[in-house]
């Protein structure tokens, strides 16, 4: 659990928010707020600390803590200094590009390989 503000995307679906007002009133930094629409809002996602609260206490399953994409400086090979986002979901799910598992032991008509 990162304790670093702004690492996190807090995403509320207002179809599923009743407006009960637990994230709000229990969220350590203040992100949400109970507006007038009888709804949760996110009025200050830069000072989210990602402690998920708010996420796991919602009964109605109606906010989404997400990490964001971190931007990275990296230097190049010509020691050029730029920017890289890095994703940090990637390297849990491999691309279509990887072979992983079994390789398929059938041709195209369904036969055995030898």
């Amino acid at each position: 659990m990162s304790k670093k503000k702004g690492q996190a995307k807090v995403t509320i679906y207002p179809d599923w928010c009743k407006g009960c007002g637990i994230c709000a009133a229990f969220c350590p930094a203040k992100v949400l707020e109970l507006w007038p629409d009888g709804k949760s809002h996110v009025v200050r996602e830069e000072d989210c600390v990602n402690c998920g609260f708010c996420e796991l206490h919602c009964p109605d399953f109606a906010i989404s803590v997400t990490p964001r994409e971190i931007s990275r400086r990296k230097t190049d090979a010509h020691g050029d200094a730029r920017d890289e986002v890095v994703d940090p979901s990637a390297g849990t799910d491999p691309g279509p590009e990887e072979n992983v598992g079994t390789p398929n032991r059938e041709d195209e008509n369904g036969h055995k390989k030898a």
